[in-house]
């Protein structure tokens, strides 16, 4: 196997995103990050067993993107809150993060309800398509087959390491692959990495130390896994 046969079977595409650095236009088909504005008519920011908020982390508006997921067909918006602190990776989603889901044909409304105590700074999101993301080695999703066949190339001498070959987006995107700092982990068949909130100044994100929220979702049942891990 050569390398463009490698690369072939690895490459996904991605959106990656980047805060801030322009005039948000006010308008409902706007991504941000560190603010939820959009609502059904009878929903509010959800809160868990004691009543308290979670955080607005993320509110993605879909159909503008220069690509989406297919686990995401059909979404027009889609936003996410988690707790402060963090969930335990894999908790069910329900009590400490929440991602609604909303299709063409919801009724959603404008709504300015502020979280007492949110660190997070409110960004409008810029999108960029990348055409080549790849895993990451160590457990990011490479295959065992692929695995052997890169090591082979290095045996050979005719490549020098994995990275020559490949580029990884570690920004905030959807799509892709995930961007571990630790091995890899699975969080279980039929489930497919969606997208990552990263580490962030700007925002003033920062999962635990530098890490980044990732979240899956299974094929079938539409259920959501959350993971994340930091150096």
């Amino acid at each position: 196997m050569d390398i463009q046969q490698i690369k072939q079977q690895l490459v996904r595409p991605a959106v990656k995103f980047s805060a801030g650095g322009f005039r948000p236009a006010g308008t409902d088909e706007e991504s941000w990050l560190g603010s939820v504005f959009l609502f059904r008519p009878e929903e509010n920011v959800p809160t868990n067993q004691a009543g308290q908020p979670l955080l607005p982390y993320a509110q993605f508006y879909l159909p503008t993107l220069p690509f989406n997921s297919h686990l995401l067909a059909g979404v027009r918006v889609l936003t996410v809150f988690i707790s402060n602190p963090f969930p335990e990776q894999f908790e069910p989603m329900g009590d400490n993060w929440v991602i609604r889901e909303y299709g063409p044909d919801d009724n959603l409304v404008r709504k300015a309800l502020p979280v007492e105590g949110s660190f997070l700074k409110p960004f409008p999101l810029k999108a960029q398509a990348v055409l080549e993301d790849y895993p990451l080695w160590d457990g990011g999703g490479v295959p065992a087959d692929l695995e052997q066949a890169i090591v082979k190339l290095e045996r050979a001498g005719a490549i020098q390491s994995y990275y020559d070959l490949v580029t990884h987006t570690y920004e905030h995107k959807i799509g892709g692959y995930p961007s571990f700092c630790q091995p890899g982990v699975d969080p279980g068949e039929g489930f497919e990495f969606v997208f990552q909130i990263s580490s962030d100044a700007k925002i003033n994100l920062n999962v635990i130390d530098s890490g980044s929220l990732m979240f899956w979702k299974h094929v079938k049942t539409g259920e959501w896994a959350l993971y994340y891990d930091f150096y």
